[in-house]
């Protein structure tokens, strides 16, 4: 039978059935995927109107808001430790409603690498504090299929952004999309005061001090799973990255299928979707190591054939989107389970832990993807390569480590009451 997942012994009294709590946790995961893909299909019209010369340089507006939203994370954590996650959260999604409306009103590309920067900064309070919520009611292996059930509905954001956008530029201005963000921003804020509950217990806020700080990173960068983890998911991040600031150049220059850009995405976000789902029906019963390790293997192997199919001349765009289709999937299958196990003996400092992780991950996929989408030369090659030594960097540091061994299962430590 299908049951809902066991909660942690002494998990705070959620005041809405699961299944609310799972798409509000989903909602807030998918404003940073809201801040992305919908504005993907637009990128060339900012360009155009913010005089942007050097088509490589419209990935800023893309990759200024991820610096952002990476470098942000560490600091919503002890905020979250402190003062509880309901008011952090709050706060954040206040903010990212009033740096929306600033990148609207962008008359160049450093006013709108600003302002995006900004918004990545607001919006991290919702990726870290979304983790942390569930990190504070689940643990282990249930951790690991709630955060698949949120992945596989905020999903839904990636699938029909880009066709949303690209019909919001049919009727309105690209002003129009950062006036969306607003207003989802601030539906965000109003849903959270109204329907969540605090969820960290009074007797484990932390007080914000550097001493402190600097001793939950010590933890988190000296525990192997926390750390090797943290570091795969940059990896896997820097594949997502590299597709992002690709993916509209090679639609419309090397295969010139610009109107066929939000169909594939969306196909291809929708096996992520389905991967994440699956997962979620799966983890409990093959664990998170298993499926995410055999994902692991399956991202590499996909991401060497559509290489060598560059290299040999016989890609094409079928070949490219099946290719696409399949490594979103391994993804899917991959991710959430390699932020859940980073996360399997950080209970006791869940919302620094989290928020340190998230930094890692995010900056680091930030970083590798920009230089993929940097690298752009008229080809998918560049991606592809990128793609391989992403998986295979992975791959080592998964085995570091788990000391050499994949596939195993691992039992995480109860939280504490």
């Amino acid at each position: 039978m299908n049951h809902v997942p066991m909660r942690d012994r002494g998990a705070p009294d959620l005041d809405m059935g699961f299944r609310a709590f799972v798409f509000l946790i989903a909602a807030l995961m998918a404003v940073n995927a809201l801040g992305i893909d919908t504005m993907l299909p637009a990128l060339p019209e900012i360009g155009n109107s913010l005089g942007v010369t050097v088509e490589n340089q419209r990935q800023w507006i893309i990759s200024a808001y991820m610096f952002g939203l990476g470098s942000a994370q560490i600091f919503y954590g002890p905020l979250g430790d402190r003062y509880g996650r309901k008011p952090v959260v709050m706060l954040s999604m206040g903010l990212f409603v009033l740096t929306s409306i600033l990148a609207a009103f962008a008359t160049s590309l450093e006013m709108m690498a600003i302002a995006r920067l900004l918004q990545g900064v607001a919006a991290a309070g919702s990726r870290v504090l979304a983790v942390s919520i569930v990190r504070d009611c689940y643990s282990g292996r249930q951790m690991a299929r709630i955060t698949s059930l949120s992945f596989m509905v905020l999903l839904a954001v990636p699938i029909l952004a880009p066709s949303f956008g690209q019909l919001i530029m049919f009727v309105f201005p690209w002003e129009s999309i950062f006036v969306l963000f607003a207003l989802y921003g601030l539906v965000m804020l109003i849903w959270v005061g109204t329907r969540l509950p605090e969820t960290l217990h009074p007797e484990y806020r932390m007080p914000i001090s550097t001493r402190a700080l600097l001793d939950a990173v010590r933890q988190v960068v000296t525990t192997r799973s926390s750390i090797g983890y943290a570091l795969a998911s940059a990896c896997m991040f820097g594949a997502m990255m590299g597709f992002l600031n690709s993916a509209q150049q090679l639609f419309d220059e090397t295969f010139h299928a610009r109107h066929l850009f939000p169909l594939i995405f969306a196909c291809a976000a929708g096996t992520m979707g389905a991967a994440a789902y699956f997962n979620s029906r799966i983890v409990e019963r093959f664990g998170t190591r298993r499926i995410s390790h055999t994902a692991l293997c399956g991202f590499i192997t996909v991401s060497a054939i559509h290489v060598g199919a560059i290299l040999t001349g016989h890609e094409s765009l079928l070949l490219f989107s099946l290719c696409q289709a399949a490594i979103m999937g391994c993804m899917g299958l991959a991710g959430s389970n390699f932020g859940a196990m980073a996360m399997e003996e950080m209970g006791h400092i869940a919302g620094t832990a989290s928020s340190i992780q998230g930094s890692i991950s995010t900056v680091g996929g930030a970083t590798l993807g920009l230089i993929v989408g940097q690298s752009y030369d008229g080809t998918s090659l560049p991606m592809a390569l990128g793609f391989l030594c992403f998986g295979l960097s992975a791959l080592a540091i998964v085995l570091i480590a788990e000391r050499g061994k994949l596939f195993h299962a691992h039992h995480a430590p109860p939280m504490a009451a």
